[in-house]
């Protein structure tokens, strides 16, 4: 028998990305490090976003200073995949914030233009700086789709002035409970109450919790 219905909606695979939170606990409140995305953007425009991108080949390349926690690994086996994806988050804070998460040391000569300036600098990330803190996936049918890794660190351990390199606006530091009250996605708003209860208890999941999709609707698991 022919199918004579509407053609079945193609599922676009997830691409890799990470993003870095930078949590100031210096003031009264704490706060993050946040911008928003600009209204011509094809993904989640005009929403508040923590700084990060999608992994580049030329992150697999890049060396770092220190070894990744195990703890940062965020659900994957690949201790290469999971060191990359930080390297990526380290990447994309540096060029959307000016800010930098590294220490002495040498990137490497095949690691690609994205890492020229830490090269010159004689610089390299500062992976066990980060910790893991959730994962989410983008739903099936959005026509454009992520499996992010959402990583922390605190303030103190960056050097450099703030910023911006156009592709976020508004970029600054934001109470967590003014941050709440941005135009964030689930995702972001779920990963702000993490960094929230985590600061508030001093206490982190034992696992990484994922935020994902079943039926439309969001669900987490750990």
């Amino acid at each position: 028998m022919s199918n004579k219905g509407p053609a079945a909606h193609k599922l676009v695979r997830p691409r890799d990305a990470a993003s870095l939170i930078i949590i100031d606990t210096q003031q009264d409140e704490l706060r993050v490090l946040m911008g928003r995305r600009h209204a011509k953007m094809k993904f989640v425009p005009d929403a508040f976003v923590f700084p990060g991108g999608k992994l580049d080949p030329d992150d697999f390349n890049a060396l770092p200073a220190t070894p990744l926690r195990e703890t940062a690994h965020l659900g994957t086996d690949s201790k290469r995949l999971a060191r990359s994806l930080a390297m990526a988050a380290i990447r994309e804070t540096f060029e959307e914030t000016g800010f930098i998460l590294a220490k002495d040391g040498h990137v490497g000569d095949d690691a690609g233009p994205g890492w020229a300036e830490f090269r010159e600098a004689g610089i390299a990330p500062d992976l066990a700086a980060i910790e893991g803190l959730a994962r989410a996936i983008t739903p099936p049918q959005s026509p454009i789709r992520f499996h992010a890794r959402f990583f922390a660190c605190q303030a103190e351990h960056l050097t450099g002035t703030l910023r911006g390199s156009g592709e976020l606006e508004d970029l600054d530091w934001y109470p967590i409970s003014q941050a709440l009250k941005l135009p964030v996605i689930d995702v972001t708003e779920f990963v702000l109450h993490e960094v929230r209860d985590i600061h508030a208890s001093g206490i982190k999941r034992e696992r990484a919790p994922l935020f994902s999709y079943r039926n439309n609707k969001p669900i987490v698991r750990v």
